[in-house]
């Protein structure tokens, strides 16, 4: 799909025409996202963990540690697609409307 500013405003397919919509799209760098995903996994860790000792008699206590590492790829995610939107900013230099300047990126912790 090409990505330039030129693009038709309509399409006709068949005998249907379709018009695209001029929206920016919510949530570019997934940040967001990852970070929703991986606060959901460490509460279903949360919620698990009283149970820990009928999740090991029924052969389930698999599920606990699902959670636990869902949580951890979470953070690996999440660690990525910020260094992602940092990249991105820096790249996008002066004009570029993205709604953040460069300068507000926050330094790797």
């Amino acid at each position: 799909m090409d990505l330039r500013d030129d693009q038709p405003r309509q399409h006709e397919i068949g005998n249907r025409t379709y018009v695209v919509a001029d929206v920016d799209p919510l949530d570019v760098d997934g940040v967001r996202t990852v970070e929703v995903g991986s606060a959901v996994w460490l509460v279903g860790f949360v919620a698990l963990l009283p149970f820990y000792g009928q999740l090991e008699e029924s052969g389930r206590l698999w599920w606990l540690w699902t959670c636990l590492t869902g949580f951890g790829l979470g953070l690996l995610g999440l660690e990525y697609c910020r260094r992602r939107r940092r990249a991105r900013l820096r790249g996008a230099g002066p004009g570029h409307d993205s709604g953040a300047a460069p300068d507000d990126v926050p330094p790797l912790a």
